[in-house]
């Protein structure tokens, strides 16, 4: 039995290799086709070994070596309970590794950035902003309907770094369940300001310049002092949610604009960090490409300048 399947395979790569030298062009194909077998190879012994599937791997290959060996001495009644019970295991595997198959499919599925990206189904920058923006709406309204204290900071241009790194660091993606957790009382993050900055919820529990100007109605308590102080010192903008009443309010350029609905909220957050931040890089890119095309045509026109120029001298010569 294994001496016949031996001389099919030797047979079969006999004709294989006969193909490749009769059409060259297929090693390309085959090149590639290595190529893949080894990144799938890879990234499966990479998923395998991060999971409780390793040692059932490592049961299969004992049971697959076993096979063999009982193959090439024709142990046919052994070879014949090993071979079935690979047969119906592979359903059997299908049942219970059921979780990690689907896990597995799941991440296939998030790390496909570079296909998406190549067929422009991608998430741009501006689609991402937008999302962070309706994510915090949502938080902002869960604390305000149970009169929890927030404060929530849009990093921009400037950078906040210094107060990111003096917080706790979070470096997650913006959640509304994470954002109300944070600000929920007696919680070791409570009490400082969250920091969002490229997409993510940077750091919690910062410390932000308080506003010293007289001008602001004392009914606002240090929150909302924090809120405007840092939007006089950088162009971020601040969305604090009040404790005592649950009303929200958002600061920008030092500008407070209180009591707030979700949609005004939305709508401002929208205008600032996506509309103009967006058409104003739009407008820079097409000022660059505009200068290049500048550059690029009077490089031209000089190239034929002085051709023109030696062509003329040719003919004072002759």
């Amino acid at each position: 039995m294994f001496s016949d399947e031996f001389k099919l395979l030797n047979s079969n790569f006999q004709d294989y290799f006969n193909e490749l030298q009769n059409n060259p062009w297929q090693i390309v194909t085959l090149m590639i086709d290595l190529i893949l077998v080894g990144f799938l190879i890879y990234f499966l012994v990479r998923f395998v070994n991060q999971t409780r599937t390793w040692q059932l791997i490592k049961g299969i290959a004992v049971l697959i070596v076993i096979n063999f060996i009982s193959q090439l001495l024709q142990l046919r009644i052994l070879t014949f309970i090993l071979t079935s019970f690979m047969t119906y295991g592979v359903i059997a595997l299908l049942i219970i590794f059921q979780p990690e198959l689907r896990r597995a499919l799941e991440q296939m599925g998030s790390n496909t950035g570079a296909f998406s990206k190549l067929w422009g189904m991608e998430k741009t920058n501006k689609d991402r902003m937008k999302e962070d923006i309706y994510k915090v709406a949502i938080a902002c309204m869960e604390l305000s309907e149970k009169k929890i204290g927030g404060l929530i900071v849009f990093e921009r241009d400037i950078k906040l770094k210094d107060i990111i790194d003096a917080g706790i660091y979070i470096g997650a993606e913006v959640s509304p369940q994470l954002l109300v957790n944070i600000f929920v009382p007696k919680t070791p993050l409570h009490d400082g300001a969250v920091i969002i900055s490229n997409n993510q919820i940077a750091s919690a529990a910062c410390i932000l310049p308080l506003a010293t100007d007289p001008e602001i109605s004392k009914k606002f308590g240090t929150r909302h002092r924090a809120g405007i102080g840092i939007t006089k010192e950088s162009d971020a903008i601040s969305i604090i949610i009040s404790e005592e009443t649950g009303k929200i309010s958002i600061a920008k350029d030092g500008i407070l604009i209180s009591n707030v609905s979700e949609d005004a909220l939305k709508r401002i957050l929208i205008k600032h960090l996506v509309t103009i931040p967006f058409n104003e890089q739009e407008k820079k890119r097409r000022k660059a490409r505009k200068q290049l095309e500048e550059v690029q045509k009077e490089k031209v026109v000089k190239e034929v300048e002085a051709s023109e120029d030696i062509s003329k001298e040719e003919n004072n010569k002759e």
